[in-house]
């Protein structure tokens, strides 16, 4: 598919990959965020969120628009729930307002593809596992019926440069078979932290009566 116009984005850089077609809870507390959200929710315009680490904020993101606003607060704080919109490519950045803009590029998978039906189920039956061996990592129930399943599933990878590979790949079928490499690896790393919070408060309980 071709790709969009370039576009005057409001970007939003968060320690967070943000996927197409998958929900945000955000906490609106800075002065330069709350104006932003001014900004963009009257004609329920999109926003940017980008990776931000060290070294400066990752040129691929996912644009998003707010779909509910959860609560408003005295001092002008902001519960919101957005929604995965659009990817994009940061062609240069403004900072005339009080948060940084991006010229951005939107893109989509270079091709419409069939996707196998044995690969959706493998990838589905992949994260089936990771449910089972962590329920609280699956705080949303994806979309399987959908045209981006690796993006629902992707969404319940808390490794950031996974999830950023995801957004990056410009094929469904690149990005499932990827799922299906490294969720089981993944499930069992999973498993393991979600053990050890449900032992460790056994074991320092333990470790206080053998003290007495």
């Amino acid at each position: 598919m071709e790709e969009m116009a370039t576009w005057l984005l409001p970007l939003f850089p968060l320690s967070v990959v943000l996927l197409p077609s998958t929900p945000l809870p955000l906490h609106i507390f800075e002065d330069r965020y709350k104006q932003m959200m001014s900004d963009i929710m009257p004609g329920r315009g999109e926003f940017g969120v980008v990776l931000a680490k060290e070294e400066g904020i990752i040129s691929i993101g996912c644009s998003a628009t707010v779909s509910q606003v959860l609560k408003e607060y005295p001092d002008g704080r902001l519960d919101l729930l957005a929604m995965g919109q659009r990817r994009f490519r940061i062609v240069s950045v403004e900072q005339e307002k009080p948060y940084l803009r991006g010229n951005v590029d939107f893109f989509e998978d270079t091709v419409e593809e069939d996707v196998p039906a044995d690969l959706k189920q493998r990838a589905i039956n992949s994260y089936e596992m990771l449910r089972t061996a962590d329920p609280q990592s699956v705080p949303f129930e994806p979309l399987l019926t959908g045209p981006r399943l690796s993006f629902q599933l992707g969404q319940f990878i808390t490794d950031l440069d996974v999830r950023q590979a995801l957004l990056t790949m410009s094929s469904e079928i690149e990005r499932l078979k990827y799922l299906v490499s490294i969720l089981p690896q993944y499930t069992v790393a999973r498993k393991r932290i979600a053990l050890a919070k449900r032992v460790a408060p056994r074991n320092g309980h333990a470790a206080r009566i053998k003290d007495l």
